[in-house]
């Protein structure tokens, strides 16, 4: 039989346990070094709550460290809150407006935040004036004040901080080589600053260099394999190089180090992207909540609304939109077009020429695709065809297999009577929705009789229903053929000639 295990007496064992507390418990440098900011505001919650219940006063400094961490952990109400705590206090000192003023502009309170800094004067020197003149700077730019931006653009240093707010303002006005020359200078000066790579590669992904993007990329990952959005930037790239599926493939490897589903990651940013890389599923369900957090889940929500041709839907979230970026103008173009056709809406129809004009001809879009894309749009809509042809041929290597533009420049080729062209072009779409729209099988149908192929656009007629449309097929392939049948007749064969009259009669 087993004997009892003696306990150690109760002084020793109080001593013991106390001891055995104090080496487990954690301290505030150790939750700053791992950027622990929920462990840190744990355990400065825990002091204020054992400084409360002894009654001691409450210390500046705590609530101060409770800003900064909650800051850093994204709860910027919460912080804002804290500094209200230090703002109220009769002896509050004027930078704490000014921190307030930075979880203001974070929380999209970009009037308030603007009135909150200038509460701190305009008295503060070293690293908190330029703190002030750079939140500034940014506000002015929320709120399309280019005076004032122009005035604190003035009063930016070369101090490291100042020329990233100054990158970062030229990124969100698109001037991404601009952007990427500051961050490329920063980076040789600032070896250690690894970060600033992943900014780099941003704007090469901006700038549709993914190769350039993924290389500088790796210099970050291979230092910090789990980070959240590098790992996305990456996912970003390969869904443009390859397909939704190897976007997604990178996107899985964050919810397999937490073992859950991909489809359960908790993170608003990787929700957005994995209904982008899956062609807009749950669409109706990702997107809607993000609109005001992530830009592009309001211009990615306007795709999925116009891939269902629900024009007035994807008008109601564009109509309020000042476009500032090439893919906002572009949209604005697409949904301008769609309704001024469905209403013969001429004023719209005019408004859409025009915005894919504006990226068309921009010094930095004339020379790529969508650039020569949306001019070719814009001259669709002017009915110059010819000079259609001109940007649609330019890219033809490029899209070669792509229904959309086989479409578009099948009706161009028809148009201007390039009719064997325009059957090749109009043969080879495969979208079955295309196929049975009035206006591609009109052109079909003038490009088989003009190719002398009548009996095609026959049998084109045939798998019509009846319908005003079908019936306004078969004049055109009345007349059509008349027509081609008595300009051409010294050269047809006979076959032709039969099925041409044949064709005529019925």
């Amino acid at each position: 039989m087993m004997m009892p295990r003696r306990s150690a007496p109760p002084a020793a064992r109080q001593d013991a346990l106390k001891e055995r507390a104090q080496k487990k418990k954690p301290t505030m440098d150790e939750f700053l070094v791992k950027c622990d900011w929920s462990g840190a505001l744990g355990l400065l919650q825990f002091e204020r709550n054992t400084q409360i219940s002894m009654g001691a006063e409450e210390s500046e400094d705590l609530i101060m460290w409770m800003a900064y961490c909650a800051f850093h952990l994204g709860d910027y109400r919460r912080a804002a809150g804290h500094l209200d705590e230090l703002i109220n206090n009769p002896q509050a000192e004027p930078v704490w407006n000014l921190y307030k003023a930075c979880c203001l502009f974070y929380l999209g309170s970009h009037k308030e935040a603007y009135d909150c800094a200038l509460k701190t004067g305009s008295g503060l020197t070293g690293p908190a004036g330029r703190l002030q003149n750079r939140l500034l700077f940014h506000l002015a730019h929320k709120l399309n004040d280019e005076n004032k931006l122009m005035i604190y653009h003035q009063k930016l240093t070369d101090d490291t901080e100042d020329q990233l707010s100054l990158a970062s303002i030229h990124y969100l006005r698109n001037h991404y080589q601009e952007a990427t020359d500051i961050y490329k200078r920063l980076l040789l000066e600032n070896r250690e600053s690894i970060a600033l790579n992943v900014y780099v590669a941003l704007c090469y992904y901006k700038l549709d260099y993914y190769d350039v993007s993924l290389e500088i990329l790796q210099v970050y990952l291979q230092q910090h394999p789990d980070s959240v959005v590098a790992i996305n930037l990456k996912a970003c790239n390969h869904f443009r190089l390859y397909n939704g599926k190897a976007g997604e493939a990178e996107l899985k490897t964050l919810a397999d180090k937490q073992g859950v589903a991909i489809t359960q990651y908790d993170n608003d940013l990787i929700r957005h992207n994995l209904c982008v890389f899956r062609n807009g599923e749950n669409a109706l369900k990702v997107l809607p909540p993000l609109v005001d957090a992530i830009p592009e889940a309001r211009l990615n929500l306007v795709i999925y609304h116009l891939r269902s041709e629900e024009y007035k839907e994807a008008n109601q979230l564009m109509k309020d939109i000042e476009p500032s970026s090439p893919e906002e103008y572009i949209l604005k173009g697409v949904v301008n077009a769609c309704i001024g056709q469905m209403d013969d809406n001429r004023d719209m129809l005019k408004y859409a020429q025009q915005y894919f004009q504006l990226v068309g001809a921009s010094a930095s879009h004339c020379d790529t695709i969508p650039g020569r894309q949306c001019m070719a749009m814009c001259f669709f809509l002017l009915k110059q065809f010819d000079d259609v042809l001109i940007y649609m041929k330019s890219i033809k290597a490029y899209l070669f297999n792509d229904d959309e533009f086989n479409y578009n420049m099948g009706l161009a080729k028809c148009c201007t009577g390039h009719y064997k062209d325009a059957e090749e072009h109009l043969s080879v779409v495969q979208n079955v929705k295309y196929k049975m729209e009035y206006t591609y099988i009109m052109a079909l149908a003038r490009a088989y009789i003009y190719n002398g192929k009548p009996r095609m656009a026959w049998e084109l007629y045939l798998k019509m229903e009846t319908s005003h449309e079908s019936f306004n097929l078969l004049q055109v392939c009345e007349r059509l053929s008349y027509s081609v049948m008595v300009v051409r007749v010294e050269i047809m064969d006979c076959a032709w000639c039969a099925a041409a009259r044949f064709l005529h009669l019925a």
